[in-house]
């Protein structure tokens, strides 16, 4: 997988969004966090929101400028909702992941949130080599710190291969049905349909045909068959314990 980039995160005001992104970095395999002039900083307070994160935090650098903060970087993404008069290279998070990743093989390379409040100074977006802007509904522009961040982190995994990663086998993973499975069950509920009177007014044949194809259709594993087959068994034991209770 490719180097993560550098989170960035300028003038921070909020211990919840700072723990906020912790949490998301942890998620999307980000190792580097620096915070520049944060209000609040608080490791114990960052840690107890965001659990089982120690290690990150532990790793948090306190800059004192942006400038600081990416001189080490060969490019940085900065997210930013601002309307630009300036030609500037603009990027959705998509494009952006992609470039971060392109450009962290010469270098490191960094993703740069700026204030909950008033987000970059013109000064620090010029420090920066692309814009990010998320599309959202236009008549509502803003989004949390935390949530802008954890679009382009994950977006960045992505990027990374982490789109490629394997899901999660079964934890009991079993073999597909066999056909006596399934004809055990088919047995087993064409008795329990009689015993309810389902048959009265429809064809046995249609009806358990139609059957069959919605069982086929399910793929249904050993397990799963034996479960569907036990619950026509209980069908009739049921009935046939309530009506003995009856006489």
């Amino acid at each position: 997988m490719a180097r993560p980039p550098i989170l960035v995160l300028v003038n921070p005001q909020d211990i919840v969004n700072i723990a906020s992104a912790v949490r998301i970095a942890k998620n999307f395999g980000i190792e580097q966090m620096r915070l520049v002039d944060p209000e609040v900083f608080d490791p114990y307070r960052i840690e107890g929101i965001a659990h089982n994160t120690a290690d990150l935090v532990a790793r948090i650098e306190i800059m004192a400028s942006l400038e600081e903060a990416i001189a080490d970087c060969v490019f940085t993404a900065v997210l930013t909702g601002r309307e630009r008069a300036a030609k500037r290279r603009v990027l959705r998070p998509r494009e952006a992941a992609a470039a971060l990743v392109d450009e962290s093989r010469a270098g490191p390379a960094a993703i740069v949130a700026g204030r909950e409040d008033s987000g970059l100074t013109n000064a620090e977006l010029d420090l920066c080599h692309a814009l990010v802007t998320i599309s959202t509904d236009p008549g509502h522009r803003s989004l949390n710190l935390a949530q802008a961040v954890a679009i382009m982190a994950y977006e960045s995994w992505n990027a990374r291969g982490g789109e490629g990663m394997p899901l999660k086998a079964p934890r009991h993973p079993a073999a597909p049905a066999t056909s006596a499975q399934l004809e055990e069950l088919f047995r087993d509920w064409t008795r329990a349909l009689w015993a309810i009177d389902f048959f009265k007014t429809r064809q046995t044949e249609s009806v358990m045909r139609s059957f069959r194809e919605i069982v086929y259709r399910a793929g249904l594993d050993g397990r799963e068959a034996s479960l569907l087959r036990a619950m026509g068994i209980e069908v009739v034991r049921y009935l046939d314990r309530t009506a003995q209770g009856d006489s």
